[in-house]
C-alpha cells in the first residue's frame, strides 16, 4: 500500500472520528468532555511535557519569543495551550473536520495557526526557522514507517539548529499492525529511531517509555 492511500485512508477516518466525538478520539480518557474540561486537559499536558522540560526546550529563550510546530493539532486541545504559552504556534493535521474544529478552539488566539496538510509531508507551513517541534498521540496511529520518516525530515528541514523535537510514537513490539490499519501505529525501536534520528540530521539525546504505548524521543538538530 502506497503512503498516499495509506494517508487517504486515514483522512476518511479521522473525518469520521471527528463528526462522531472528536475530543474522546483525541483524549481518550473519558467518552464525554466539556469543552472546560477539554481544554484544562491541554494545559496539564503542557504542564506536564513542556513546562517541566525548558531547559531542553527552551534552551534559555523567552518562550515568547519562540516559534513552534505541532504536528497533529486534532480540535486544539493543545495548540491552545500551547499558544498560551508560546509566542507563535503553527499546527498541522490530516483531517478537515479536525481542522475546522481547531480553527474555532483558537479564536482569540492570534498567534496560533493550523493548516490541512497531505498526511506526510508539512509543505503548507511557512518556511522560517522554529524553535521547537512538538507531537503527542499522532505517530501512535500511523500505520507506515515510510509515512513517520517523512515527517521527521520535514521537522529537521524547518528546526533551526540545536532545537528540539519531542514526540511520542507507539513503542511496543508486541504490535502487529495492517497497512490499512488506521488506529494502531508501527512500533518504533530505540534502534529504529536512533537510525531515524541519524539519517535526518538529529541526535537521539533521551528516550523514555520503550517498549510502552507512550515512547518519547528528544531528537536534537545537529
Amino acid at each position: 500500500m502506497t503512503p498516499q492511500t495509506q494517508t487517504a485512508r486515514l483522512r476518511e477516518a479521522w473525518d469520521q472520528r471527528a463528526r462522531e466525538n472528536a475530543k474522546h478520539y483525541i483524549a481518550t480518557l473519558q467518552k464525554e468532555w466539556t469543552d472546560e474540561e477539554f481544554f484544562a486537559s491541554g494545559e496539564a499536558t503542557v504542564d506536564g511535557h513542556i513546562k517541566t522540560d525548558l531547559e531542553n526546550i527552551c534552551q534559555g529563550k523567552d518562550p515568547k519569543d519562540m516559534r513552534v510546530l505541532e504536528i497533529g493539532c486534532g480540535a486544539g486541545r493543545l495548540t491552545r495551550a500551547l499558544a498560551n504559552f508560546f509566542g507563535e504556534v503553527h499546527a498541522v493535521d490530516i483531517s478537515s473536520e479536525m481542522i475546522t474544529r481547531a480553527t474555532a478552539a483558537l479564536q482569540g488566539h492570534p498567534n496560533a495557526h493550523v493548516y490541512l496538510n497531505n498526511g506526510i509531508d508539512l509543505s503548507p507551513i511557512p518556511a522560517q526557522p522554529f524553535d521547537f517541534a512538538f507531537s503527542l498521540y499522532v505517530f501512535q496511529h500511523i500505520p507506515s514507517y515510510e509515512i513517520i520518516e517523512s515527517y521527521i525530515a520535514e521537522v529537521s528541514r524547518l528546526l533551526r539548529p540545536g532545537a528540539l523535537f519531542k514526540f511520542q510514537v507507539q513503542g511496543s513490539s508486541l504490535v502487529k499492525v495492517n497497512p490499512e490499519e488506521t488506529w494502531v501505529g508501527v512500533p518504533v525501536s530505540v534502534e529504529k529511531a536512533t537510525a531515524l534520528a541519524a539519517a535526518h540530521g538529529f541526535e537521539l539525546r533521551y528516550h523514555v517509555g520503550d517498549e510502552t504505548e507512550e515512547f518519547w524521543l528528544w531528537f536534537f538538530k545537529r
